[in-house]
C-alpha cells in the first residue's frame, strides 16, 4: 500500500512539475473559450467549469462564449413550433427570438451558479470567480440572403474591447451569450462561433479555445491533425466537422488571421481537455498558429547581414555584448532565426555546456516593429526545443535589461556560482549581468 501510494505521489509530482513552464507562459495571458450548448447538457459540464475557475486561479485571464441551440430548440419544441434553417443558420422569427433570450438567460445563469460554488471538500473550495456579462457586442441584421429573410438572426457589428479589457484586468471572467445589440435597441441572435472569433480578434487575445465534437481536426485517413497554418486551412481536402464545428473552426482560422496568436479545436467529450490541451507538451487537439509568413529556422551565412542588422542598435544601447561579422560566421551554426517573407526580423543562439547539462542562450532579439505577436516566445520556444532535444536540462541567460521579460517566461533568478565553469571564468563582472536559469 505504501509502496502504491509512493508511485502515486511521484507521478503527482512529476505531472506538476512537467505542467510548471505552462502555468507560467500562460500567466497574465488572455484566452476566450468557446463551447457549444450541447456541452451545456454534457455530464462532464461542471468538471469544464471547475477547470475554468483553476485557470482563473493560475492567472488567466477568461473570457466565455457560449452557444444554446439545443436550448432553443428545446424550447421551440415545447410550444410545438418547428426549427427553421437556411445555409446552415436559424431563421430568428420574433418566437425564435424570444426562445433564444429565454435559452440565453437560463444558460448564463447555470455558468454564474457554477462559477459561485465554495463548497468544502470540492473542486471549487476557496474559489471566488467573479463573472460579469453586459452588451459588449453590437451587431447588425445579417439581412436578406438568397432571397430568404433571416428576420433577427445577425452578425458582429463591434466589439467594445475597452470594456472587456477592464473587466478581465479586474479579476473577472466575462461570459458571453450568442447575443448582440443593434445602436437602436434590437436583439440579434447570433453564431456563438462568430462571436468567439470575433471577440478573440479584437483583444488581440493569446489564444482561442473552441470545444467540439471528437479529437479535433481529422486528416482523410481519420488520424489527428495536430497543427496547421491557415495556409494549410485553406488547401485541407475536407475537414470532418458537424455544423458547429465547421463554423468554429472557420472562424477559429479567421482568428488566427487577425492576429490570434493560436487557435485551438479540443474534443469536448475529454475530461479535463483544457489542462491537457494547456499543460501538457504535444496537448490533444488540433492547434491552427499564427503568421504563415513568419518562418523559424537554423541560420545560414546568407543571415548573417540580416543578424548583424538587427542586433547592431542593441549592441550600441549596451543590451547585447558587441559581436563582430567575424565571430558571427564563426557562430553561425549556433543561430536561428526567425524570417519574415525572407528577412531576417529575429534572432537567438545556444550555446550548449552539454558536461553540465546546460545550455545559454544568447543574442535573443526582434526588431521593434515585430516585438509584438509573441515573436520572441515563438523564438524562446523553438531554441528551448532544440535543447531538450540535445538532452540538455537547463538554459540560463545573462541580460542586463530584459530580466522581467524572461522572468516573465519561467525563468528564475540564478548565481553567478551556478553557471558552468568555462563560461563562469567569463564572466565580465564590469558588465554585472543578471543570471536567469530555466529548467526544462
Amino acid at each position: 500500500m505504501a509502496e502504491h501510494a509512493s508511485s502515486g505521489n511521484a507521478q503527482h509530482v512529476a505531472w506538476f512539475r512537467h505542467s510548471s513552464p505552462y502555468i507560467h507562459a500562460h500567466r497574465g495571458r488572455t484566452f476566450v473559450i468557446a463551447f457549444p450548448g450541447e456541452a451545456v447538457e454534457d455530464d462532464g459540464f461542471a468538471a469544464f467549469v471547475h477547470d475554468v475557475a483553476l485557470l482563473c486561479a493560475l492567472g488567466i485571464r477568461i473570457v466565455l462564449v457560449h452557444g444554446i441551440r439545443p436550448q432553443v430548440e428545446q424550447r421551440l419544441a415545447a410550444r410545438d413550433v418547428e426549427s427553421n434553417y437556411h445555409a446552415g443558420l436559424r431563421i430568428t422569427d420574433a418566437l425564435a427570438l424570444g426562445c433564444v433570450k429565454d435559452a440565453a438567460g437560463a444558460v448564463r445563469v447555470e455558468l454564474e451558479a457554477l462559477l459561485s460554488m465554495g463548497v468544502a471538500n470540492s473542486p471549487m473550495a476557496g474559489a471566488r470567480v467573479r463573472v460579469v456579462t453586459g452588451n459588449f457586442v453590437t451587431a447588425r441584421p445579417l439581412g436578406v440572403r438568397d432571397g430568404v429573410d433571416f428576420c433577427h438572426t445577425g452578425t458582429v457589428r463591434r466589439v467594445d474591447t475597452d470594456a472587456i479589457v477592464r473587466q478581465l484586468g479586474d479579476g473577472a471572467v466575462v461570459v458571453l451569450s450568442p447575443i448582440g445589440y443593434s445602436p437602436t435597441g434590437e436583439v440579434f441572435n447570433l453564431p456563438y462561433g462568430e462571436v468567439a472569433g470575433q471577440v478573440a480578434a479584437s483583444l488581440r487575445a493569446d489564444k482561442l479555445i473552441c470545444l467540439v465534437d471528437g479529437e479535433g481536426l481529422s486528416d482523410p485517413d481519420g488520424g489527428l491533425v495536430r497543427q496547421l497554418s491557415p495556409t494549410d486551412a485553406d488547401t485541407l481536402p475536407h475537414h470532418p466537422l458537424d455544423g458547429d464545428g465547421e463554423r468554429a473552426f472557420n472562424s477559429a482560422v479567421e482568428a488566427v488571421r487577425n492576429g490570434v496568436r493560436r487557435a485551438h479545436l479540443v474534443g469536448r467529450d475529454v475530461d479535463g481537455a483544457l489542462l491537457l490541451e494547456l499543460f501538457t507538451r504535444d496537448g490533444i487537439g488540433t492547434m491552427i498558429t499564427a503568421a504563415p509568413y513568419d518562418t523559424v529556422a537554423h541560420a545560414s551565412v546568407d543571415d548573417i547581414g540580416g543578424i548583424l542588422e538587427l542586433i547592431e542598435p542593441l549592441e550600441r544601447s549596451g543590451v547585447l555584448v558587441e559581436r563582430s561579422r567575424e565571430q558571427l560566421e564563426m557562430e553561425i551554426e549556433r543561430f536561428t532565426v526567425l524570417r519574415r517573407d525572407g528577412a531576417v526580423i529575429g534572432c537567438g543562439a545556444l550555446r550548449p555546456f552539454p558536461d553540465e547539462g546546460m545550455a545559454e542562450l544568447a543574442c535573443l532579439a526582434v526588431q521593434p516593429q515585430y516585438m509584438h505577436g509573441g515573436r520572441g516566445e515563438l523564438l524562446l520556444e523553438r531554441i528551448e526545443q532544440q535543447a531538450r532535444d540535445a538532452g540538455l536540462d537547463a538554459i540560463f541567460v545573462l541580460t542586463t535589461q530584459t530580466a522581467h521579460w524572461f522572468a516573465e517566461r519561467g525563468f528564475v533568478a540564478a548565481a553567478v556560482e551556478e553557471l558552468p565553469v568555462s563560461r563562469k571564468s567569463l564572466y565580465n563582472f564590469q558588465r554585472n549581468s543578471k543570471v536567469y536559469l530555466k529548467q526544462l
